[in-house]
């Protein structure tokens, strides 16, 4: 039987702590670009066909489902619907796992959001309590407030491709710095989901 020394084992690597604030700022984006992408019997930019945060669409199912959490689980269909909207239009490209975009950061910071999510969910506190970032989603929609709420992230430069908008330069290592340039690339904003992105050279 072979033991095991201290010099057989490789120590893990770790990667670098990540403030909890960046990584509500990311999720909160997720939760507001999900919720302004959705189109269905009230629409608002119609990137995909969902109703899930309107009174008598989603919100109605959830109320009687889940009683207590149904904030959260409509705040997290429409995440998911933007999700795979954008992992749809991902696909396209020859090398889709170099591209970093809103709903697809990296295998780790898209895990330690996800873990985030479930904390705040037991948490068992409204998501605008916990995230007030969340006052960004008003129910009475104007294309023109999501518009200024896009503005406010500043201005990316990108250069159109056949998946979507890529930014020029690297992504920034800040969590909260990639998403406020990934938001930026929103605009102009369009009748599709323009896929703003960087992409990673390994």
């Amino acid at each position: 039987m072979t033991t095991l020394t201290s010099d057989s084992v490789k120590p893990r690597r770790t990667s670098p702590q990540i403030p909890v604030s960046e990584i509500d700022f990311a999720l909160s984006v997720q939760f507001i670009v999900g919720w302004a992408g959705e189109g269905g019997e009230a629409p608002r930019l119609g990137w995909w066909r969902t109703d899930l945060a309107s009174e008598y669409g989603g919100v109605d199912l959830f109320k009687s489902l889940l009683p207590s959490t149904w904030e959260w689980a409509v705040l997290q269909s429409v995440r998911e619907a933007a999700r795979r909207h954008d992992q749809a239009c991902r696909s396209k490209d020859h090398n889709a796992d170099r591209i970093i975009s809103l709903f697809s950061l990296g295998f780790e910071l898209d895990e330690r959001i996800d873990e985030r999510l479930q904390e705040l969910k037991s948490a068992s506190s409204p998501p605008k309590e916990c995230l007030p970032l969340l006052s960004a989603m008003n129910h009475d929609w104007k294309r023109a407030n999501f518009e200024a709420w896009v503005e406010a992230h500043g201005e990316a430069t990108s250069t159109a491709t056949p998946v979507g908008r890529r930014l020029k330069g690297n992504a920034p290592e800040s969590l909260k710095e990639l998403m406020t340039k990934l938001v930026a690339a929103l605009l102009p904003l369009g009748p599709d989901y323009p896929l703003p992105h960087f992409r990673r050279d390994v």
